[in-house]
């Protein structure tokens, strides 16, 4: 699990601020730490197929295709139409006829695979949901990608890329940043985002799981799990598996005294669960390292 009794004895700036889910250690043999390169200019980085598998617990709800009345015709003018020449349709879809309705997507969801899973991963790196490499596979790091989305879009929490998810991405929603100037990472606490920004513009968005702001005890003294809002910075990382009372953080970025950190996990849910800590996943956090947006000194707004 995570946080900021992850190192012992380090006093709290007060009594509470430390994550309530119980740990899951992260198990990382000695030189063989989860790891990949950027995922951006092509050079190597995370994929699907290479993310660790870890099943991840999320609200059921789920998208209900959306179709639209069939109109209505003339007996005669229904069976013209009906014995007319099938049109070309898409690859993977079957032929329509002229006044029929269009086949709907298929929902993809983990496990899936294919051409039409890359054009998705595609589309979600273009709109700066970060998916590492495009590879065809619906693994964690697509899954975290489209709870980004759905999240920044106000949908349902379900992981699945259904046809309120795929017109969200089609319509190009993204949310915008609070920081105007500088490299910034900004936690947004009610929609359990991170998003990398750059003087403004936001480059990357990812899914998070904050503090649940709920009391839990440790040795007899009672702690609040929350986020600590406000402005910060990464004082202090460490590169590898930090161990504490907690739980293990996997390759963290402290920003806060009390021992919060952005770190990997195994679990990022679509909920906020850690008892203060900023979760990503492990190729999440894989990524922030090699791509240099998290240095030392980098500005961390909590809101």
């Amino acid at each position: 699990m995570d946080d900021r009794l992850a190192r012992p004895g380090r006093p709290g700036r007060h009594l509470g601020r430390q994550v309530i889910v119980a740990a899951v250690a992260v198990a990382v043999a000695a030189g063989a730490l989860a790891g990949c390169g950027r995922a951006d200019g092509g050079e190597p980085g995370v994929t699907d197929s290479q993310a660790p598998a870890v099943t991840m617990t999320v609200s059921p709800l789920a998208t209900s295709p959306m179709t639209s009345p069939m109109p209505t015709t003339s007996p005669t003018a229904a069976a013209t139409a009906s014995s007319g020449p099938a049109t070309q349709a898409p690859p993977g879809q079957p032929p329509t006829r002229p006044g029929s309705e269009p086949a709907t997507p298929p929902v993809l969801r983990p496990g899936d695979s294919g051409t039409a899973v890359r054009a998705l991963q595609q589309q979600l790196a273009a709109a700066g949901y970060w998916v590492g490499v495009p590879d065809g596979t619906y693994g964690l790091v697509t899954q975290q990608a489209v709870l980004a989305l759905q999240k920044a879009a106000g949908l349902p929490r379900d992981g699945l890329a259904g046809t309120a998810t795929r017109r969200a991405l089609a319509a190009g929603t993204r949310p915008t940043a609070h920081s105007r100037a500088g490299r910034v990472l900004e936690v947004d606490l009610a929609r359990q985002l991170v998003l990398v920004v750059k003087d403004g513009a936001v480059e990357q968005v990812l899914n998070t799981s904050t503090g649940t702001n709920a009391w839990y005890t440790v040795h007899g003294v009672r702690h609040l799990a929350d986020t600590p809002k406000g402005t910060w910075t990464i004082f202090r990382q460490v590169d590898g598996v930090d161990h504490g009372t907690l739980g293990d953080l996997y390759r963290p970025k402290y920003f806060h005294t009390d021992g919060i950190a952005i770190h990997g996990y195994p679990q990022v849910p679509a909920y906020p669960a850690s008892h203060g800590c900023v979760r990503l996943t492990n190729a999440a956090m894989d990524w922030m390292w090699s791509s240099g947006v998290a240095e030392i000194g980098t500005t961390v707004l909590v809101y």
